[in-house]
């Protein structure tokens, strides 16, 4: 397969591998330089410093969550279900990406990247329940604020506790085996509580 992309894009998408597996404090500019196949000074012609560098990494992340998610609000019209934002990733990103683990750094630092992309979900999240409430599929609560929250915090855990729950799982809950059996336990709970088993097919 021909790689198309441009010098500057193999520089930020071996920055985000690196910082998705080091975190970026622990990553160097020489190290970037290396694993992109071209010259520190070059990193430096293209983004001016390490700083410009992961910015340019968070705008990159960011600005792909915003097309899953634009794609998320529209089909969230038609019908919501709980793992959809994994799905999304699942249908956007090859295995082994970066990304999810790049996406847990974003949300448990204190960057406004990591602000941003949370409330974004936070939006969504709050769209799709409101389509499943006007659709007669789910009751908005009390507190639909907390409601929604409750329901991205569950839709998030995936990413956030990803190597957790695959080590006590036994398949990792961003593969499709995975996303399957989590999709489907989690649509029997919201569907009937903690006292009702999945219906016999």
């Amino acid at each position: 397969m021909i790689d198309d992309r441009t010098t500057r894009a193999v520089i930020r998408d071996e920055a985000l591998r690196l910082f998705a597996l080091r975190g970026p404090d622990a990553v160097t500019v020489r190290q970037v330089a290396e694993a992109a196949g071209v010259s520190a000074a070059l990193v430096m012609h293209h983004f001016g410093s390490k700083d410009v560098l992961r910015e340019s990494v968070d705008q990159h992340v960011l600005q792909m969550f915003d097309g899953m998610l634009g794609e998320l609000t529209g089909e969230t019209v038609a019908k919501a279900d709980p793992g959809s934002l994994a799905k999304s990733v699942l249908r956007h990103l090859p295995p082994g990406s970066p990304v999810p683990a790049y996406l847990r750094r974003l949300l448990l630092g204190d960057g406004e990247p990591g602000r941003r992309l949370f409330r974004r979900l936070f939006e969504v999240s709050r769209a799709q329940l409101d389509a499943m409430v006007a659709a007669g599929e789910a009751d908005p609560g009390d507190d639909p604020a907390v409601r929604t929250a409750f329901l991205l915090v569950n839709d998030l855990a995936v990413f956030l506790l990803r190597d957790r729950l695959t080590d006590v799982l036994g398949s990792d809950p961003l593969s499709t085996e995975g996303m399957t059996r989590w999709a489907d336990e989690a649509m029997t709970i919201y569907g009937g509580g903690l006292g009702r088993t999945k219906p016999a097919s």
